[in-house]
C-alpha cells in the first residue's frame, strides 16, 4: 500500500475521531472518507485497534517533530526552550489524542491508549512500529528533556554545567504540562518559562539571568552585586 493512501486513511480517521467518539467511529466510513475499500484498511491495520493505534502513533510523532522544530528555531536558548513548552501547551489544546498521551488521562471518547505489542507481529513495517507500547507520559518527559539537551549541547554553546541544563530543560517540560493541565492566560507561557529561567542559565545568551538574593541554600549561583 502506498504511505499516501495510508495517510489518507489515518487523516479520515483522525476527522472522524474529532466528529464522534472512537466506538461510534466505524472502519466502513473511515475507509469511505479515504477513498480505498474496507479491504484494504485492514489489510494495512489489521482492525480497528490496529488503526488506533497507528493514529495515536502518528500524532505522536507529529508533537515530537513539533518539539524538534522549536529546538531549531533560534539562536537563543532561551526563547528555543520558551517555544518548547508554547508547542507542548498548543499542540495539547487542540489536539485530545496529545493531550492524553502527556497527561495520561484518557477519556471515553478516545481509543484505548496501546499498552501491549499485539500477539501475532503485522506484515506491514509502519504498522509494526505503530503496535509497539506507547511511551508513558513520564517517558515524554524525559524524551523530550533529553532532545532538548542534545539540541542545546551543539558544539559552541559554552555551557558551563550540562547537569544544570538538563534541570532547567526538564523544568520548561513540566511547567508545560502543567499549562496543559491548568491552562494559563493567552500569552503566558512565555513569562512563565522566562521567569523560571532566570535561575537556570542555559547557553551563552543568558547571561543576564543571576538568581536573585534571596538566601536559597543549595542553589550554587552566585548573587549578582548590586549596581553603584
Amino acid at each position: 500500500m502506498m504511505p499516501a493512501a495510508r495517510e489518507s486513511l489515518l487523516d479520515a480517521a483522525f476527522t472522524a475521531l474529532t466528529r464522534r467518539p472512537w466506538s461510534a467511529v466505524r472502519m466502513v466510513d473511515v475507509a469511505a472518507a479515504a477513498g480505498v475499500s474496507r479491504q484494504t484498511l485492514y489489510n494495512e491495520f489489521g482492525g480497528k485497534d490496529g488503526l488506533a493505534r497507528a493514529l495515536v502513533r502518528r500524532e505522536a510523532d507529529g508533537y515530537l517533530a513539533g518539539i524538534e522544530r522549536a529546538l531549531a528555531g533560534s539562536s537563543d536558548a532561551r526563547d528555543r526552550l520558551t517555544a518548547t513548552a508554547e508547542w507542548t501547551t498548543a499542540v495539547a489544546r487542540d489536539n485530545a489524542l496529545v493531550r492524553a498521551m502527556l497527561t495520561g488521562c484518557w477519556s471515553e471518547r478516545l481509543p484505548t491508549p496501546p499498552s501491549a505489542a499485539p500477539t501475532l507481529a503485522s506484515a506491514v513495517p509502519a504498522q509494526r512500529r505503530a503496535d509497539a507500547p506507547l511511551p508513558t507520559p513520564g517517558d515524554f518527559v524525559a524524551i523530550v528533556r533529553d532532545r532538548a539537551v542534545a539540541a542545546l549541547s551543539a558544539p559552541g554553546a559554552h555551557l558551563t554545567d550540562p547537569a544544570e541544563l538538563a534541570r532547567a530543560c526538564e523544568l520548561v517540560v513540566r511547567l508545560a504540562l502543567s499549562c496543559v493541565a491548568a491552562p494559563p492566560a493567552e500569552g503566558a507561557v512565555a513569562p512563565l518559562i522566562h521567569g523560571a529561567l532566570r535561575r537556570h542559565p542555559v547557553g551563552p545568551h543568558s547571561g543576564g539571568y543571576e538568581a536573585p538574593c534571596d538566601g536559597t541554600p543549595g542553589t550554587g549561583f552566585q548573587c549578582a552585586e548590586p549596581e553603584s
